[in-house]
């Protein structure tokens, strides 16, 4: 519970919607409405627009998985939104593992990923004014229980397929937000430096040679790290840096 003049934890109130476009874009309508504060978050049992990172479509059968959106007044300059997404993406990493085990990862930038197989994704939209950061709307997609997928989709998997378990998924977004909070706090208590590192320690390919697309061409590499600023860090003949969507990391 929050104290007076404090924040509401994330995930409270914690909304649930019988059906609707896109969790973020409701989010959207809710800041723009000025009917939206810090923490309140909106799970769906149906969406029908999802929206997935670079203008791609969240595909997933209703009532299967965890679908939401959360409101957060990050408190940081627009210049560190990377902090932001490495706190998120480590909240549902946390989340994650508990359920699926040591071969958990964060796939760069913030795909959640258990072996090779992408078991979640975050898309985090942003409003500004001027130089200020006022909110962002993390929206988060995690499979839950769904076992027949889009075919158009190269390598899903979900967490009944891993546990074989039939899970409560609005339950488990309550669990997620939790995550979040405990991952948020860190992030204001102390600030990027532990939470970069833990980041990189799990890391999808860390120290492995990887082939990425950049435009037409394909290219061997092997990841470093990441950046303060989120930009993939690499190293062949040379050292390389990418920044978010400049580069594709195939999975063969």
């Amino acid at each position: 519970m929050a104290h007076p003049g404090q924040p509401a934890p994330i995930g409270h109130p914690y909304i649930i919607l019988p059906t609707i476009d896109s969790t973020n874009n409701y989010a959207m309508r809710q800041i723009q409405a000025g009917m939206a504060s810090h923490g309140i978050t909106w799970f769906a049992l149906e969406q029908t627009a999802g929206k997935g990172q670079r203008g791609k479509s969240w595909l997933t059968t209703p009532n299967q998985n965890i679908m939401l959106s959360t409101v957060i007044t990050p408190g940081l300059l627009p210049t560190r939104q990377f902090w932001l997404s490495a706190t998120v993406a480590l909240a549902c990493y946390d989340f994650y593992k508990k359920y699926a085990g040591e071969e958990t990862r964060i796939k760069w930038p913030n795909d959640v990923y258990w072996r090779d197989r992408k078991a979640g994704g975050i898309l985090i939209e942003n409003v500004f004014r001027g130089s200020d950061w006022l909110y962002a709307v993390v929206g988060i997609g995690i499979n839950v229980n769904q076992v027949v997928f889009d075919p158009s989709l190269p390598n899903p998997v979900s967490l009944k397929q891993i546990t074989g378990k039939d899970l409560n998924a609005s339950e488990m977004g309550r669990e997620l937000c939790q995550a979040l909070e405990n991952r948020y706090q860190a992030l204001q208590a102390a600030g990027i430096d532990a939470i970069l590192q833990q980041y990189q320690q799990v890391l999808y390919k860390m120290h492995q040679p990887v082939t990425l697309k950049k435009g037409a061409i394909l290219f061997e590499t092997t990841i470093h790290g990441v950046s303060e600023t989120g930009r993939l860090l690499t190293k062949d003949v040379i050292e390389r840096e990418f920044d978010f969507g400049e580069v594709e990391l195939i999975i063969r």
